[in-house]
């Protein structure tokens, strides 16, 4: 809600406590940094890491879309400086109705973001777990990446800064949030406690009754007001998609030339109606306490 712009401090150091993340599935495995700015533009200010989980199955343009609104509240309206986006795509073991492979999902994303964007990336790592992986261990793992193994991120004078990573979503995610049951609480705290979290206002949700519950950690939540309203999601798509309808512009163009190619999302969807109540938020966030349900 707050534009608070204090990060780590100034020296890179490794977290005192992080979960610990698994090996298994990592194979020829390199984080990709080729888009991450190098150096800082502005060594007054913070710098911020955005990072979105979710399923992409397939990704849409509001997806995309998010991160440019992030990055212009950050720039605007915060102390941050951004200097990189990733979208992480979930693994396979996330069983959720509806869920392409890995090996699309990460091909959808990287065209998107290849043809559109010259900042923001994709990193495979959470996709090719042979486990599910909570939320709080994907941030770990950047944490790790960007603040231990590069350690932050150089100024023009020389020196490096710890970089903040802070979780990118929708407003469903922070109402699950807030809903008694959902998530741990030591999931909430480490979530919100240590990283932070940007959410982007969806149509129908009541961000002042999702927030009411979070107060202890409302310091570390930025709310991002949707100037022109847009509520595609992945669930819509997919429903267009099996009834042959046109996802022209929903979509970027590269993306739907692929899900053509490769005959996804063409099983029968007569039983579906595309004016149903959308089940899928488009803030990328996942329900970590039951990896099976959809949100």
């Amino acid at each position: 809600m707050q534009s608070n712009p204090s990060g780590p401090a100034a020296e890179i150091q490794a977290p005192e406590k992080m979960l610990d993340p698994p090996t298994s599935g990592l194979g020829n495995y390199a984080f990709p940094r080729s888009r991450l700015r190098q150096f800082m533009l502005d060594p007054t200010k913070t710098p911020l890491l955005l990072v979105a989980c979710g399923s992409f199955s397939p990704i849409t343009y509001l997806h995309l879309r998010m991160f440019e609104m992030a990055a212009d509240y950050a720039k605007y309206n915060s102390d941050f400086e951004v200097i990189g986006g990733y979208l992480s795509p979930v693994s396979d073991a996330y069983r959720k109705a509806g869920l392409a492979s890995a090996d699309h999902r990460i091909a959808m994303t990287r065209i998107a973001t290849e043809q559109s964007s010259r900042w923001l990336d994709v990193d495979p790592w959470e996709a090719v777990q042979k486990q599910y992986q909570p939320t709080a261990i994907v941030l770990d793992h950047f944490e790790h990446e960007i603040n231990v193994v590069q350690r932050g991120v150089a100024t023009r004078d020389g020196e490096r800064k710890p970089v903040r990573i802070v979780l990118l979503a929708g407003a469903d995610l922070i109402q699950t949030m807030s809903t008694p049951g959902v998530w741990s609480q030591e999931d909430l705290n480490h979530i919100l406690g240590k990283y932070g979290v940007f959410i982007v206002e969806r149509t129908g949700t009541d961000i002042d009754d999702a927030l009411a519950t979070l107060t202890q950690w409302r310091n570390n939540i930025w709310v991002i007001q949707q100037l022109i309203q847009n509520d595609v999601s992945s669930t819509k798509i997919r429903l267009f998609l099996k009834r042959e309808m046109s996802v022209r512009y929903l979509v970027p163009a590269p993306v739907i030339t692929y899900i053509e190619e490769h005959g996804l999302y063409e099983d029968d969807g007569r039983s579906s109606s595309i004016y149903e109540k959308d089940k899928e938020s488009t803030s990328m966030g996942r329900n970590d306490a039951e990896p099976s349900t959809s949100i």
